[in-house]
């Protein structure tokens, strides 16, 4: 499809996954399957539907030059974005509409994250062909995963049940409580966010300008430097000033006209340690163990070794991750505050382990 392109949004730090992920090799750029970096399968999946040369990654500037490297069997040079500063996902959104839309008008974006686990390509594939459809329309279209069950960490779509693959959107809902997540399941008329929106550029740009003024201004002040020498030096003047908000708060949930797609794929955001198991099997005892691991005694943990022995007894529920300069030792139900172990370090100014 020559006007459908693809934006992998690959800029976030993965504090999650510290040790092993760090600023200049956060998760996305880790190869935590043993099968491919994180961001190469995000782009190989969306060969699928558009070509490569109409797919593009927005990262940041302490990862590009990497990003450049592992991605460019895949992605032209030019088509990898650099954020001078982190600023959300909807000046990440934003910038790359703007780019594509100078670059090759307008046309239909398949916006994904870097770091998604997707067992089913091929269902995968077939979701996106169905939202393409809706959003070229004129629609504002994202994915929900049908839930499988009753999740307590991901944010979750209500929709209206119809007979169209593209449903009407009533509500965005947070992070709910279990009796909550259990009543959402049991309805059927809720998916998982997943984060992944596919709509033409020229749409969400409207959007940004009706709703967020402020970062459309500077965006266009971005747009009005494109081609020219002096683009490298706005971007890096603009970008840092604009609004920080995600898509999400300052669009989707501001908009009425929004069509979901429920869709089937095998998908997890293998958001931290304790999901490690979306990506390898678990032995008899529930243990995840990657690299030279010898436990005994152990059950439901999570042991990664990049390189030395680890070895435990009589645990559980642990999750123990080993890298040539550090070692993570949390419990399993602790995973999701690995981050504030990052915080620390930043207090400490040991940049060395960030």
């Amino acid at each position: 499809m020559e006007d459908v392109f693809g934006v992998v949004m690959a800029g976030g730090g993965g504090t999650r996954f510290w040790p092993l992920s760090r600023r200049r090799a956060p998760k996305q750029l880790l190869n935590l399957s043993g099968k491919e970096i994180m961001v190469n399968e995000a782009v190989d999946r969306l060969a699928q539907v558009t070509a490569y040369k109409n797919i593009y990654i927005v990262t940041n500037c302490d990862q590009a030059e990497t990003m450049t490297r592992i991605a460019g069997g895949r992605v032209r040079s030019e088509h990898i974005l650099s954020e001078p500063a982190a600023r959300n996902t909807a000046a990440c959104i934003g910038y790359a509409a703007m780019k594509i839309s100078h670059d090759k008008g307008d046309g239909v974006l398949i916006v994904t994250p870097s770091d998604a686990y997707i067992r089913d390509n091929l269902s995968f594939a077939g979701t996106l062909e169905q939202a393409v459809a809706a959003a070229q329309t004129g629609k504002l279209v994202t994915i929900g995963i049908t839930p499988t069950f009753p999740a307590t960490g991901y944010g979750y779509i209500r929709y209206t049940d119809t007979q169209d693959t593209a449903k009407p959107v009533e509500q965005f809902v947070e992070k709910p409580p279990l009796a909550k997540a259990e009543e959402y399941l049991a309805s059927g008329r809720y998916v998982w966010n997943s984060g992944m929106f596919v709509w033409r550029a020229s749409v969400i740009l409207r959007k940004i300008q009706q709703l967020l003024p402020d970062l459309y201004e500077g965006l266009e002040k971005i747009a009005a430097a494109f081609g020219t020498p002096e683009e490298a030096h706005v971007l890096h003047e603009v970008y840092p000033s604009l609004p920080s908000v995600s898509v999400d708060y300052g669009i989707l949930e501001r908009t009425d006209d929004i069509l979901v797609v429920p869709g089937e794929f095998g998908w997890n955001d293998v958001g931290s340690w304790d999901m490690l198991g979306a990506l390898h099997p678990s032995d008899a005892n529930g243990n995840v163990s990657v690299g030279d691991v010898l436990p005994v005694d152990v059950g439901n943990s999570v042991l990664y070794s990049s390189g030395r022995l680890i070895a435990a007894i009589g645990v559980e529920d642990l999750v123990v991750v080993e890298t040539p300069d550090a070692v993570l030792v949390c419990k399993k139900s602790e995973a999701q505050n690995v981050k504030k172990i990052v915080d620390k370090l930043k207090e400490e100014g040991r940049e060395e382990l960030l």
